[in-house]
Parts: C-alpha cells; sequence; structure tokens
C-alpha cells in the first residue's frame, strides 16, 4: 500500500522545483485521440500561475488545443532529481504587448522575424494540477537513504530524503 503525498494548494514551492528545467513536454490530443508530445521553452509563470510559452500559431498543437484545450506538461532534470507533471488548460491567443514582455532573442531562432512576426502565439497553461517529485542527487544523501532501507527495512520517506507533493491550486 503507497503512501499518500501531501497536498498543497500553493504553486510556489512547483515554479521554484522547475525554474530551472528550461524545456517540458507538452502533451496534447491529436486528430485520431492519440496523445502527441513535444518538447517546449517554458518562458516563466505569470502572475495569475500559469504557464507561457510562444508558439506559431500555424502548429499542430494549436490545432489540437483548440479541439482539446486538457494538455500535460512533464519537466525533468535528471542531474538535479527533480520531475514534475503538470495538468491543465491550454489556450493560444495572440496578445502583442505580452508577446513582447515574453519574447527573448533566442525565440529569433523559430522566428527569424522576430517579436512582431504574425506567427507568434500566446500559449496559457492554466494549472488544475501538478505533481512534483525531488531527490537530492548528492551521493551522501542517496547513501543515506540506502542505509536507512538497510537498517529499518524501510524505504525512505518524503521527510527524510526525498520532496514529493500534490500541488492542487484553489
Amino acid at each position: 500500500m503507497s503512501e499518500k503525498s501531501p497536498v498543497t494548494h500553493d504553486l510556489t514551492q512547483l515554479f521554484e522545483k522547475i525554474k530551472d528545467v528550461r524545456i517540458a513536454m507538452l502533451t496534447t490530443t491529436d486528430e485520431h485521440g492519440s496523445l502527441h508530445s513535444r518538447p517546449m521553452g517554458t518562458i516563466k509563470p505569470g502572475k495569475d500561475d500559469a504557464l507561457y510559452f510562444l508558439t506559431d500559431s500555424e502548429s499542430a498543437k494549436v490545432y489540437e488545443i483548440k479541439k482539446d484545450s486538457q494538455v500535460n506538461l512533464s519537466y525533468g532534470d535528471p542531474g538535479s532529481n527533480v520531475y514534475a507533471s503538470v495538468s491543465g488548460r491550454a489556450n493560444a491567443y495572440r496578445d502583442e504587448a505580452q508577446i513582447a514582455e515574453l519574447w527573448s532573442e533566442p525565440m529569433r531562432a523559430w522566428f527569424p522575424k522576430g517579436k512582431e512576426d504574425p506567427h507568434i502565439t500566446v500559449l496559457k497553461i492554466t494549472i488544475d494540477k501538478a505533481e512534483y517529485w525531488d531527490s537530492p542527487s548528492s551521493f551522501l544523501s542517496q547513501a543515506y537513504g540506502y542505509v536507512r532501507a538497510v537498517v529499518t527495512g524501510e524505504r525512505s520517506k518524503d521527510d527524510d530524503v526525498n520532496q514529493h507533493a500534490q500541488v492542487q491550486p484553489q
């Protein structure tokens, strides 16, 4: 029987965990009902506790989101042992002021015309729920978890070497 992970309504810790994970896998549902995933560069969380991306208005993801707005974002950083799964509703729209705010020069690789490119679309993910896992990557932390398990016969708990929580915004 698995233990229930703690639940929080505060997105701050989730955003702190994923802030350095530059790429998320965005999963949508395609026209055949199959899951379709692709990498996306997270720009930043908004003041409204949503996640923002810039994308091309002609991309498959925009068409898929118009048919079914439910999406999932998966974040993973094996180097720091941080993982997160974010479920929510996506909305694709054009807002020139927001595009200018979210724009950075490296995005020119996808949008050579710059932030004035008429195909740039804001992709906003409003979070319904999320979950994250964070295990210290240091050898000593992992060794502690191992020794504890051997000595006690119990696996590590979230409060000793791992952090795991569900996030359900209000």
